[in-house]
């Protein structure tokens, strides 16, 4: 992969019907490529689209009383409305039915037919109209239904040209084989070559049962095949032969595809380049998809995410963080609202939301709002350390196009950092001048740690690093100092006002129905208990210090309170009735105890994970906190 320029593409999609969550994951995932590329200053372009040709878009159209390309017009504004929606920033959207690509795939034909590399003939197959692709019966389910939408498959026998696959199907193994990295993961490169293996077949390149395609330049009764068309577009879209796109971005450096369309991109698309004597892309990269827990998302089962529902309610950040981490780049991942809810609440608005709040409170309150002045000598080595380590583990992963163990990364600073707090006790360095050197420090290598990591998160999120940066102070330009400077430690200015704001992220609540709870408490009633425990009964507590790093009320119950809880190297979420005895201001840094393995339950629609400990007489209430400063996670014994 060049260290000068980037061309990525995206399968162009077929607008036949509108993309559900599953089909966002393959353009986002790109998106977040190519904004990494610009951030280290590579030439980077990035192209998407939409495939617009073919008998399933003539026959949807029709069934919609409609031409085609009224027909299509309305999806591809949708799309692009989707698109704009998620922040993806293409550099180019081509449409198949655009003049400058036609031109250029019939010349393509013209040459493959010229040099000999495409034939007429008669061809009978078994054929699906919703992939616009050829079967035998070996590969279908039930030898009649398409492996892929399972519906049957045609009969079709017509006259056709052929392409002369077959032909060049060992110089495409020699290449596979030569070339590790042409084929990712190592899963796709293998089930490549096992198929190449098999044999390959000369691949029907036209159509006359149809109208809505490319005609064949020189025998215009047929149109071209669909997945010559579309495949087409990555070379076309760049000026093929010889535009000064074509000759800046060529070969392109990541195909970016689900694994459902891998042997075309991976098999057919390749050999063509190879019959024009074209070079062949970097990289054929086949991610794996975003199921259901009940199997695959499809229309046809009905079980279609829409994402604009998603983002509505949810948030951008929210749903890319969700896509990027939740599913392992190259395998399948598993989509659920509870997992993403889950993802947010934990990794978004406890561990980065909960960094970002604690540390410019500090900041407001124990350097008067402004990031205290750097002493070099007084960082932390260890977390300056780590900070760098994770630099260039990211760096290592995106190389590879591995996002969600990019963000693992990511995460573990985060988690380092909020531990940090937890170490080095602000509030206890407030309490001595002598200890006023080392407070700055903490406190400069938070808010440093917080820089570093908006900056290393620009690639995956839209929103959440310039809300950072204004947060901690900084002025527009300085997070776009570019990855050379701001992914190193000790960039962040000293003396900016931070200017601490609304929650990151805020949590996010359930539609689930309320549990019961105590008069009073907010905590779940408890079964009735034997009067007298045994010992062995009272050891089935897990009773544990643990710090409150934030509080919110809860809109509608004027008695509780969201409590975010750090129990050593665990975040915690607990719900608790004492917001008419407590402030959520006076409760953040104190330390209590937590029964830690009480069943979770749900209360007002929020996670609660545990209860703390409080004694009351009458109207009073009171915590139950340790009389000396003790670690948060010590067992209460």
């Amino acid at each position: 992969m060049s260290s000068e320029r980037f061309y990525i593409t995206t399968p162009i999609y077929y607008p036949s019907n509108k993309l559900h969550i599953g089909h966002t994951y393959t353009t986002v995932a790109a998106d977040a490529l190519a904004r990494y590329h610009r951030l280290r200053g590579h030439d980077t372009w990035f192209l998407t689209g939409t495939d617009e040709h073919g008998q399933k878009i003539e026959r949807a159209a029709r069934a919609a009383g409609k031409e085609p390309l009224e027909f299509i017009d309305e999806i591809v504004a949708w799309i692009k409305e989707l698109w704009q929606v998620l922040h993806i920033t293409y550099d180019d959207f081509i449409r198949t039915t655009e003049p400058r690509h036609e031109r250029r795939v019939q010349a393509m034909f013209q040459q493959l037919y010229d040099q000999g590399d495409i034939y007429k003939a008669e061809y009978e197959g078994l054929y699906c109209t919703q992939c616009e692709a050829f079967y035998t019966e070996t590969q279908l389910k039930d030898g009649n239904r398409c492996p892929d939408h399972d519906v049957p498959v045609e009969k079709l026998r017509e006259e056709s040209y052929f392409f002369r696959l077959s032909r060049y199907a060992d110089r495409l193994l020699k290449h596979i084989e030569a070339t590790p990295d042409f084929i990712q993961p190592a899963s796709r490169r293998n089930e490549v070559i096992s198929f190449i293996q098999q044999g390959l077949e000369d691949l029907c390149v036209s159509r006359t049962s149809f109208r809505w395609g490319i005609p064949v330049p020189f025998d215009p009764k047929h149109v071209i095949y669909v997945w010559i068309d579309a495949l087409a577009n990555y070379a076309t879209a760049v000026g093929y032969p010889d535009g000064e796109l074509y000759r800046r971005f060529w070969p392109a450096d990541v195909h970016l595809i689900g694994k459902d369309i891998l042997r075309f991109h991976a098999i057919i698309w390749p050999i063509i380049l190879m019959a024009l004597g074209q070079p062949l892309p970097r990289q054929v990269y086949g991610h794996g998809w975003v199921l259901l827990e009940g199997g695959k998302m499809s229309k046809a089962k009905g079980n279609v995410i829409d994402p604009f529902t998603l983002i509505d309610k949810y948030g951008v950040d929210a749903v890319r963080y969700f896509l990027l981490r939740e599913v392992p780049f190259g395998a399948d991942g598993v989509y659920s609202e509870h997992a993403l809810i889950n993802r947010t609440n934990v990794d978004l608005a406890n561990d980065l939301g909960n960094l970002l709040s604690r540390t410019t409170a500090m900041i407001e309150r124990f350097a008067a709002g402004r990031v205290p002045e750097r002493s070099p000598e007084a960082d932390d080595a260890e977390l300056a350390g780590l900070a760098g380590e994770v630099v260039h583990e990211v760096e290592d992963h995106l190389s590879r196009s591995e996002l969600s163990s990019a963000l693992t990364s990511i995460w573990k600073l985060v988690g380092r950092a909020n531990k940090y707090i937890d170490e080095t006790a602000p509030w206890n360095l407030a309490r001595s001048q002598a200890d006023r050197d080392r407070l700055a420090a903490v406190l400069y290598n938070l808010a440093e740690t917080l820089r570093l990591v908006a900056v290393l998160l620009t690639p995956f999120m839209v929103l959440a690093p310039e809300k950072i940066y204004a947060q901690l102070g900084l002025a527009a330009e300085d997070p776009r100092a570019g990855w050379a400077v701001g992914a190193r430690w000790g960039v962040l200015r000293s003396g900016v006002r931070v200017d601490r704001g609304e929650p990151l992220f805020p949590r996010i609540e359930d539609e689930a129905g309320d549990a019961a709870v105590a008069p009073g408490t907010g905590t779940p009633v408890a079964q009735p208990q034997p009067e007298l425990l045994s010992i062995e009964e009272f050891k089935r507590l897990d009773l544990r210090v643990a710090e409150i790093t934030s509080a919110e009320r809860i809109a509608g119950a004027d008695k509780l309170l969201t409590l975010s809880l750090r129990v050593g190297d665990e975040s915690r979420q607990i719900v608790s009735g004492i917001a008419k005895h407590y402030s959520p201001e006076e409760l953040v840094g104190k330390r209590i105890i937590l029964v830690a393995n009480l069943k979770p339950a749900r209360i007002r629609g929020v996670d609660s994970a545990g209860m703390l400990l409080a004694a009351s007489d009458g109207d009073q209430l009171a915590l139950v906190i340790p009389e000396r400063e003790i670690r948060s996670g010590a067992r209460v014994k």
